[in-house]
C-alpha cells in the first residue's frame, strides 16, 4: 500500500497545476512540487499545523465544507463541477477545482494515503499552454473549443466562462456539450486532470484519455 501511495504521489508531482491531496478534516496528505511553492508563498493557501487553509477565511471556510463533502462521495454537492475562485495576496486571481477521490478506481488510488479529495489550483490567466496544440490534435478540436476548455480550466463555470469570452452562456454550453463528446470526458472537473496532462512533458496523449476515462 505505501508502494501505490508512492507511485500515485509521484505521478501528481509533475503536473505544473498547484495539487494538494486532503482528507475529509484538511489535513494535507501530499502537495505536488508546485503545490509545495504556493505553500511556500503564502499568499493564496498555507499549512497550519497539517491543516491546509486559504488565505482568505471565506474561501477557508468552503474549502473545510467541500472536503467534507467529500468524504461522503462524488454525488455530495455536486463536488466534482466546483470551481473556487482565490485572490491572492498580491492580488493575482487563482482558480481552485476540486475532485473527488472516494469512488470507484480513485478511491483504489488514494486508499493508501487516506485523501478523499484533490484540489487543483491554477492562476486564472486565460493563456494558451505551450502543448496546447497536442491536446487540440489528440481531440480534433477547433480554436474555438481549445480555448473554451482552457477557460473552463482557469475559470470554472459556464457563465464566468461566456463573461470572459464576451459571449453567450448558450455559446460555451454547445462547446463544452462537443467537448464532452470528442475528449470522453463526463463532466467539467474532468477537463483539469486532461489538461493538466498534457501541460506535462512526463504524460503521453493516451495516458491522458484513460485518466480521464478512469474518473467516469
Amino acid at each position: 500500500m505505501a508502494a501505490n501511495a508512492a507511485v500515485f504521489a509521484d505521478s501528481l508531482d509533475g503536473l505544473d497545476a498547484s495539487l494538494f491531496l486532503v482528507d475529509t478534516d484538511r489535513r494535507l496528505i501530499h502537495a505536488n512540487t508546485a503545490g509545495q511553492a504556493m505553500l511556500d508563498a503564502s499568499d493564496v493557501l498555507l499549512e497550519l499545523r497539517g491543516v491546509l487553509m486559504a488565505c482568505d477565511s471565506t474561501v477557508s471556510q468552503t474549502l473545510r465544507q467541500v472536503f467534507a463533502a467529500a468524504g461522503r462521495g462524488d454525488q455530495a454537492h455536486g463536488i466534482n463541477g466546483l470551481a473556487i475562485s482565490m485572490i491572492g495576496l498580491d492580488g493575482e486571481r487563482h482558480v481552485a477545482h476540486v475532485l473527488s477521490l472516494t469512488s470507484g478506481m480513485r478511491r483504489n488510488a488514494s486508499a493508501a494515503c487516506s485523501a478523499v479529495a484533490a484540489l487543483f489550483v491554477r492562476k486564472a490567466a486565460l493563456t494558451i499552454l505551450p502543448r496546447s496544440e497536442a491536446l487540440r490534435n489528440a481531440f480534433k478540436l477547433t480554436p474555438a473549443e481549445l480555448r473554451v476548455m482552457l477557460a473552463i480550466v482557469e475559470l470554472g463555470g459556464v457563465p464566468e466562462v461566456a463573461a470572459a469570452l464576451g459571449v453567450a452562456n448558450t455559446t460555451i454550453k454547445t462547446h463544452v456539450r462537443r467537448l464532452f463528446e470528442k475528449t470522453g470526458a463526463a463532466r467539467q472537473a474532468d477537463f483539469v486532470k486532461l489538461v493538466a496532462g498534457y501541460a506535462t512533458p512526463l504524460r503521453k496523449p493516451a495516458e491522458c484519455r484513460q485518466s480521464v476515462g478512469a474518473t467516469r
